[in-house]
This record gives C-alpha cells, structure tokens and sequence, in this order.
C-alpha cells in the first residue's frame, strides 16, 4: 500500500502531533545539511516548538557567524522593521503627553502605581527614541542636498576656471600679436601712424 497523502493542517491528537514534529523537525535539519553539503552554502535553522521550546541546527558556519552575516545584509530593514513596530505598538506623542498631563492633573496623582509610571517611561522613551530617529533621518537628508549643492557649484566653478583660463590665453596672444606688429613696425623703420589730432 502506498503512502497517503497528509492533508496540511493542526494535528488535533497531543501525541501524534509530537511524533509529527520530531519526524518532520529531523526531516528538515537532515535536509539544510543536505544543501549545504551540495551546494556549499551556509543553512541555519531555528525551530521553536509550541511549548516554547527552541531547536538549532546550522551546516557550513556557525550558527553566530550565518546570523552576523544576515543582520549586516538586511541592517536597513531590520532598523526600520524596529521603528514600525515600536511606531505600532505606541501611542503618538500628542496622546503621550495628554496622558501624562491628565495624570499630573488628577486629584488622586499621589495613587498613581508604580508600574503605571514605568509604563509611562517607557512610553516616553520610545517616543524619544522616535523622534530622534526622524530627526537623523531629517539631517542626513539636509546633508546630502547641500553635498549635492556643494557639486554643483563646484563644476561651476571649475567650468569658470577654465573659461578664465581660456580667455587670459587668448589675451595673452592678442598682446603678443599686437607687440610682433609694433616690432615690425619700427624694424621695417616705418614710422607708427600719426594720430589725428583731436578737433578743437
């Protein structure tokens, strides 16, 4: 008889679903050691099982090495995957300090517990870390536009330079042109022109 096709879906039996898992968790350690073998790249695997327990498995480098190389690949990503998520899971600034500002407000301010004052530093932290995020963001841009700038008005002025240079040539070719004539002049022993004198 052959083998059955396994509908994918939650196993409901406690124990077959832990076979399941064992089976198919070695499956798939064998199976990134297999491709890392053949193909010689490097495979991690991290599992974690739903009572909470983690399995590892990594073939061609450690385990640290393949998760350094992953957060140096994917720095940009993961830093703006942080910020949406922390963006997400607190509220604005303008909420923020209402919040606080009803609770300073309040009759009862001595009542406040500890552990909603730990929420409310948390909460501003965040915030604070946010807005310093933005404020990063802001100047970095500044920055490149006025390095932009600076570019510009640096092929500027090289594009000047070399026109400078080009007309201080020519100059000093007419003036040169104009002295050979001179020097002909008074070689050839023709006396310069006479200039007409000025009408009365």
């Amino acid at each position: 008889m052959g083998r059955r096709k396994v509908e994918i879906k939650r196993i409901e039996n406690k124990s077959s679903r832990q076979v399941t898992f064992c089976k198919r968790r070695n499956g798939l350690i064998e199976k990134a050691r297999q491709l890392s073998v053949l193909c010689g790249s490097s495979v991690a695997v991290l599992i974690v099982s739903s009572t909470g327990k983690v399995y590892s498995s990594s073939s061609g480098d450690i385990m640290a090495k393949i998760l350094k190389h992953y957060e140096v690949q994917h720095a940009d990503k993961l830093k703006t995957l942080d910020l949406t998520e922390k963006t997400q899971n607190y509220v604005s600034l303008n909420e923020l300090l209402e919040t606080v500002q009803r609770k300073i407000e309040a009759a009862n301010v001595d009542n406040i517990s500890v552990q909603s004052l730990i929420f409310l530093e948390e909460q501003f932290k965040t915030a604070l870390s946010l807005t310093r995020a933005r404020k990063t963001e802001l100047m970095m841009q500044l920055v490149k536009s006025l390095q932009e700038k600076e570019k510009l008005l640096r092929d500027e002025n090289t594009v000047l330079a070399s026109q400078l240079a080009e007309m201080g040539k020519e100059k000093e070719f007419l003036e040169t042109e104009d002295e050979r004539a001179m020097l002909l002049e008074y070689s050839s022993g023709n006396n310069p022109r006479e200039t007409l004198p000025l009408l009365k």
